[in-house]
């Protein structure tokens, strides 16, 4: 067990959800849900990914005491496309992810959300809410990614170069 946590990345696999997305505090963007892009749980001679991690990555600019939260919930479906698309488990309630400091600040991140797919039909996307406190001119931009883990076969990487010891992918 201890070689897999000196190697991790072997044993997960990341999918796009959302990139270069932005908002600005009272206008476009600004509390408003985000559909992401559907993926396949499944990859063939892999397996289906059991878990997964969200990660929101976040560039902010905030007014004192102004925040940035980020709520949301993922879907599953039958179909890539979203066929029968329908809420799956418990939407993350809204949590503060950035708070301007003194005078203002440029905050920066990344807010993550575990979830369990076991239960999940093969097709996921996540659902994603930005929300800025202040009512105008504060900004975010960012992006999201799903990390899978739990693939029948291991190792489940799609990287290209494994780096730091002397072995190949």
């Amino acid at each position: 067990m201890r070689a897999n946590m000196l190697d991790g990345g072997a044993y997960s696999r990341t999918v796009f959800q959302a990139i270069n997305k932005t908002a600005t505090a009272g206008g476009a963007g600004d509390a408003t849900e985000v559909d992401c892009a559907w993926v396949d749980r499944k990859l063939d001679g892999i397996g289906m990914a059991l878990s997964a991690k969200l990660v929101i990555t976040f560039t902010a600019t905030l007014e004192t005491g102004e925040t940035l939260t980020f709520a949301g919930n993922f879907q599953d479906a039958t179909a890539l496309a979203g066929t029968g698309a329908a809420d799956f488990a418990s939407a993350f309630a809204a949590a503060v992810v950035a708070t301007g400091d003194s005078g203002g600040s440029t905050e920066t991140g990344t807010y993550e959300v575990d979830i369990d797919l076991s239960g999940a039909r093969e097709f996921i996307r996540t659902q994603i809410t930005p929300n800025l406190s202040r009512g105008a001119t504060d900004t975010c931009e960012w992006s999201a990614a799903l990390v899978f883990y739990g693939d029948h076969n291991q190792p489940s990487t799609q990287a290209t170069y494994k780096l730091g010891t002397a072995d190949s992918i």
